[in-house]
């Protein structure tokens, strides 16, 4: 079974060059962003195109179809496969240029700026691909393969399904949703018009990986109101609440930071800070992959608060906790064969399934809360979240080969 490289190449260079950046904090709108909704648009015309049924973009940004079974497999369960098609807010995603580079086990080098280097000792995952086909972007953008890989994967298993009758299948449900990473990639998705058993994010990183485990996750907003007055004048009367936040974000530890957590650790780590004299908002992503994890470092956050009221004294410091996504593993419990069968269905490409937990957050996490079991496998990308993210094709080949096996598998032993 031999996947169409160059038609999967050429799917996912289209993708990452269209943007579909989302933007994190917007409330009056969903999607965040209006280019989300455009290449809702390109997906829906994708599908059609290919022949699927039941397609559909919704008011929200979903698309949706369905690959109908392969006669006789029709009472087996629906499977659904998905992807998000936003990328990252925190780097640019706009006028993404693709590159392919046949490695060759040195740095890797990335034209449009020279400071982004991809250092081989900082990712031994390169070591698997000498000799092969490495696609990055220039330099001056992210890759996009968070999670454009996974799009174009799903769809080129799919294809290779349509074009051949022995590879048999249950129903599948296609789903492509926008702003997972704003967190709220599921917040109006249908999990029961969806109509699928189990579902599978195609949304992880290195090849060979199942993820049955996320982070918890919740935000936090640290509200900081000072005390303004003239500069000249301010003696034992101000309170300046730009310098109470630098003393918050300074008064956490070290060792609570992503830079020093790895595994299972959790972490506090501030990403917005908007701050004048009078008021201060930080905004903090909390994460652990406990429960209990989650209420230690929102406690810390609390008792923190409290200490620094009363150093700067007259100042009012307010903690909002948001909660935003539990670990999947607390709802996998209910199908335990999405694990099984997506570890046979990987190891079946000829490559070793590798059982692992995400440092970070999947559509999965939720839609296994509402009662999809989903589990994430591997898209291939490495770095993502940056100018250095990468992506090996032959991991996305396995990728697609993965997504092929594992509706295999559903229809044979479902």
């Amino acid at each position: 079974m031999k996947v169409n490289t160059e038609r999967l190449k050429s799917r996912f260079f289209r993708y990452v060059e269209i943007w579909s950046q989302s933007e994190d904090g917007v409330e009056d709108r969903y999607p965040s962003t209006p280019q989300q909704l455009e290449f809702a648009a390109i997906l829906e015309a994708d599908l059609r195109a290919m022949g699927l049924t039941d397609v559909k973009l919704d008011e929200h940004g979903y698309v949706t179809a369905t690959l109908p079974a392969t006669p006789g497999y029709e009472g087996q369960p629906v499977v659904g496969l998905l992807a998000h098609y936003d990328t990252y807010p925190g780097v640019s995603g706009k006028h993404v240029k693709p590159i392919v580079h046949v490695y060759d086990g040195t740095d890797i080098a990335l034209p449009d700026d020279p400071e982004v280097i991809i250092k081989a000792k900082e990712n031994p995952e390169l070591a698997k691909f000498v000799g092969e086909e490495i696609i990055t972007a220039s330099g001056t953008t992210l890759l996009g393969a968070d999670d454009k890989a996974g799009l174009a994967e799903i769809l080129e298993a799919v294809a290779m399904m349509m074009e051949q009758p022995a590879l048999i299948h249950p129903t599948i449900r296609l789903g492509f949703t926008p702003d997972e990473e704003v967190g709220m990639g599921t917040a109006h998705f249908d999990v029961e018009g969806f109509g699928a058993h189990v579902a599978y994010t195609f949304d992880g990183s290195t090849m060979g990986e199942v993820e049955n485990e996320t982070f918890s996750a919740d935000g936090a907003v640290i509200k900081i109101t000072g005390r303004d007055v003239h500069p000249g004048y301010a003696k034992n009367k101000m309170i300046n609440a730009a310098r109470v936040a630098a003393r918050f974000i300074e008064c956490i530890p070290q060792g609570l930071s992503p830079e020093c957590t790895e595994g299972r650790e959790g972490y506090l780590h501030p990403v917005h800070l908007v701050a004048d004299t009078s008021t201060a908002t930080i905004t903090y992503i909390v994460r652990d992959f406990t429960v209990e994890g989650l209420e230690r470092l929102e406690a810390y956050l609390h008792l923190l608060a409290e200490s620094l009221q009363r150093e700067f004294e007259g100042s009012k410091i307010e903690v909002q906790i948001k909660e935003q996504y539990r670990n999947m593993i607390y709802h996998l419990d209910v199908e335990p064969r999405a694990i099984e069968f997506a570890m046979k269905a990987v190891n079946m490409t000829g490559i070793e399934a590798r059982l692992l937990s995400i440092r970070g957050g999947t559509d999965g996490a939720r839609l296994s809360a509402l009662g999809l079991p989903t589990p994430n496998i591997f898209a291939g990308g490495v770095n993502f979240h940056s100018k250095f993210e990468w992506v090996a094709v032959r991991a996305m080949e396995m990728a697609v080969l993965s997504a092929i096996k594992i509706a295999q598998v559903w229809a044979e032993e479902g």
